[in-house]
């Protein structure tokens, strides 16, 4: 696996306590695998820092992005092509790079948004 990146609702399932998310997160940490994750997707994520210690600690182990104005308007592009929305799924599928795997609560925009930018990365639903 190149890279393991978490959309938002990835981030919510860590959250949650999800026993599959949080073995895949800690395969990738004890294989040396990266895990990404988009500030959009945080954003939609982060709601009572104060009751999301699990989030915070995931957090912590993830490269976190940032979308810098080429990116962004890389987003708004990639959302017209794939006649789809959500901007974190945008910012999500502008994170990946073939051979990646994208944790995912909306796999079929994901995959929508993929083809749309021609990357070859694996969709898995959490």
């Amino acid at each position: 696996m190149a890279a393991l990146i978490f959309d938002t609702g990835a981030l919510i399932a860590v959250e949650r306590g999800d026993r599959a998310v949080g073995a895949l997160l800690a395969t990738a940490a004890e294989s040396g695998v990266d895990v990404l994750t988009s500030s959009t997707c945080v954003a939609q994520a982060w709601r009572n820092p104060s009751r999301q210690a699990r989030l915070s600690r995931a957090l912590s182990g993830m490269l976190e992005r940032p979308l810098d104005p080429s990116e962004a308007r890389r987003c708004g592009l990639l959302l017209a092509r794939s006649d789809t929305e959500d901007i974190a799924d945008s910012a999500t599928a502008v994170l990946a790079e073939d051979d990646d795997t994208i944790l995912t609560s909306d796999p079929s925009d994901i995959e929508r948004l993929l083809d749309a930018a021609g990357t070859k990365a694996r969709v898995r639903a959490v």
